[in-house]
């Protein structure tokens, strides 16, 4: 009890962000505070312990022997002073919270209307900032607390980010009529080399279908290089164009008359379409919350 007396509890929780973090920016962003009085903290917090707690190596903050061997304890510590507290609760009906989420326009087009009516009829109050990136771009910005929610095929995960797949989806090939044989699709050198549109936040993007491809040593022929979904199936009307995509990204064949789908004459593994979150995030239940609403809403028929 003497010790306890000689250091804030405040302390202790900016300890635990910094232990967990290993980065007082992205600590600040989690206890929402200024990175200048968490800097100060930490001084505060080296005096007290005699230890430099976070030392750089390599160019990234790492812990030191004695920050390790605090981690583990202080964790256990917090948790059993949390649970003497009442749990956090959220009602969407009175919250005033926003959210910020990135995904593309394909994802958008998904699942943003019936997230949008959900959360006008049960959460007036929530607001959404929607942001698009690249999923290299959005994971950074998970990992620096930039982000809620991001949403996107993640094939590779860095540590501290969850992620749940919300729905699968195969390719499609799609194409004018007039540049089709009657009936079925092409044959693979055919495919080869008719000109293809490339569906990409970045023109050099290496995708599901590029990686396909390479594994049998094919190449194909990129004449369009373009990040809008919706786009990408309007330019193909009246060209000799061939636009390969994930099925739902086209939506009914009905509002393109001129154009037909088939399958890709060569074999593409289906797209895992997930919604991914930093760890620090897991427990916080708004952000439960608006992860169940967004797999809901995710669902075929809604």
């Amino acid at each position: 009890m003497d010790e306890l007396r000689k250091i804030d509890l405040n302390l202790l929780l900016t300890l635990h962000a910094l232990l967990s973090e290993k980065h007082v920016t992205r600590a600040a962003l989690r206890l929402h505070r200024s990175q200048p009085a968490v800097s100060h903290a930490l001084a505060q917090l080296r005096a007290h312990f005699d230890d430099p707690l976070l030392i750089r190596q390599h160019g990234r903050m790492a812990l030191t022997a004695r920050g390790q061997s605090l981690a583990k304890p202080l964790q256990d510590a917090l948790g059993s002073l949390n649970g003497l507290l009442a749990a956090p609760q959220f009602d969407p009906a009175r919250s005033r919270r926003r959210f910020r989420l990135s995904l593309s326009d394909y994802s958008s087009r998904i699942i943003l209307p019936p997230l949008v009516r959900h959360l006008r009829q049960v959460a007036p109050g929530v607001d959404l900032a929607i942001s698009q990136a690249s999923r290299e771009t959005m994971l950074a910005q998970l990992l620096d607390g930039e982000l809620d929610l991001a949403l996107g095929i993640f094939p590779e995960l860095p540590a501290d980010i969850i992620a749940q797949t919300l729905f699968d989806d195969r390719f499609i090939s799609v194409a004018d009529r007039q540049v089709l044989p009657a009936k079925g699709g092409l044959a693979l050198e055919d495919w080869l080399t008719r000109p293809h549109v490339l569906m990409a936040m970045h023109p050099d993007a290496h995708d599901e279908i590029e990686r396909a491809l390479a594994e049998q040593g094919l190449r194909r022929h990129i004449a369009l290089a373009l990040p809008h979904w919706s786009a990408a199936v309007e330019v193909l009307a009246g060209t000799d164009l061939i636009l390969t995509v994930a099925r739902r990204a086209v939506g009914s064949m009905r509002q393109h008359p001129s154009l037909r789908q088939f399958t890709p004459p060569l074999p593409i593994p289906a797209l895992a379409y997930q919604q991914a979150w930093h760890a620090r995030k897991n427990s916080d239940p708004g952000h439960r919350w608006l992860r169940e609403a967004v797999w809901a809403c995710s669902q075929p028929g809604q």
